[in-house]
């Protein structure tokens, strides 16, 4: 199989490089070979690959900046997998694409008024360009009609890149004191288990023997995330724990202070709920799924013995 892969320099493709390995032939362009913000030079270098696979997890990721910069948002995340979508099409190819928690508005809740998971039927309403843009990226590929997955997953943090949990391990280091929102509320998700989840659900598609239905039995969309649910406060906190347990501070954790987010104002709106359900990628694919403590665990152990 030869797969494509974008986004190799960002966090969640550096993950994927390394998982991939055994799946098939991993081609990777330099960025000025695929630029994803020119369509037509995307659609040139798909078309001298001819790849079986393509997999995007390449984005324009800067939340706040996109409001300053939404037609370079809109050019990356939502024409760039429009056009890997319809070029996949063409080529008889599949195409994985990752996507966002940041789809939906946040206000969803139970009627005792409780946060409730979001499932991948919900309607969705971005509040922020950057959902936006991840939205119509898409809706794009839905409309291609390519065989196509895209995975949803949100607060995403790696040993890789800029992150949430090394900005935490570089203050840790700086600080007595850090002030941490505590009124919005998710699920942190490492990009080494995304990327083995991933590689395994691509296994799952290379040992049927009709691949075309296949795909069409599990084609669409599917939220991708640990279990369970914490606050930014409440990540930071366990971060510091296990940063301490496994020697990884040069001095005693600082105190970790929960405050609103009224407190820490941003020029994009974040959604209070980003906790999605994700029973349909169980029963789909068999993935045995941990909770976010757990992942958060494995991903830094490593971080320890290196």
């Amino acid at each position: 199989m030869k797969i494509l892969l974008t986004g190799t320099t960002g966090q969640l493709g550096h993950a994927l490089l390394s998982s991939l390995q055994s799946a098939g032939t991993i081609i990777v362009p330099e960025r000025h070979e695929m630029d994803l913000s020119k369509p037509e030079q995307l659609r040139t270098i798909i078309r001298q690959i001819k790849p079986d696979l393509i997999i995007n997890p390449a984005a324009y990721t800067s939340v706040d900046k996109a409001e300053t910069e939404p037609e370079l948002a809109h050019a990356i995340n939502a024409i760039a997998p429009g056009v890997m979508a319809e070029e996949a099409k063409n080529l008889n190819a599949a195409l994985i694409h990752y996507s966002t928690d940041y789809v939906f508005d946040g206000d969803k809740r139970n009627a005792d008024g409780g946060l409730q998971p979001y499932v991948e039927s919900d309607p969705a309403g971005p509040v922020n360009v950057y959902g936006k843009t991840k939205l119509a990226g898409e809706q794009a590929i839905h409309q291609s009609g390519c065989r196509h997955l895209i995975f949803r997953t949100s607060w995403v943090y790696s040993l890789f890149g800029k992150n949430f949990l090394l900005t935490m391990l570089r203050l840790a280091n700086e600080r007595e004191e850090l002030s941490i929102v505590n009124d919005q509320w998710g699920a942190p998700s490492p990009t080494n288990w995304l990327a083995k989840a991933t590689a395994h659900i691509i296994t799952l598609s290379q040992k049927t023997e009709n691949s075309d239905q296949w795909w069409n039995q599990h084609q669409g969309v599917y939220h991708m995330t640990p279990k369970g649910k914490t606050s930014w406060c409440g990540f930071a906190e366990k971060i510091m724990l296990q940063a301490s347990a496994s020697g990884l501070l040069t001095k005693a954790a600082p105190v970790v202070k929960g405050i609103p987010a009224s407190e820490y104002p941003t020029p994009a709106s974040r959604p209070v709920n980003s906790c999605m359900d994700t029973e349909k990628l169980v029963a789909h694919f068999g993935l045995l799924i941990p909770t976010w403590e757990e992942a958060l665990v494995t991903c830094m152990q490593t971080q320890a013995r290196s």
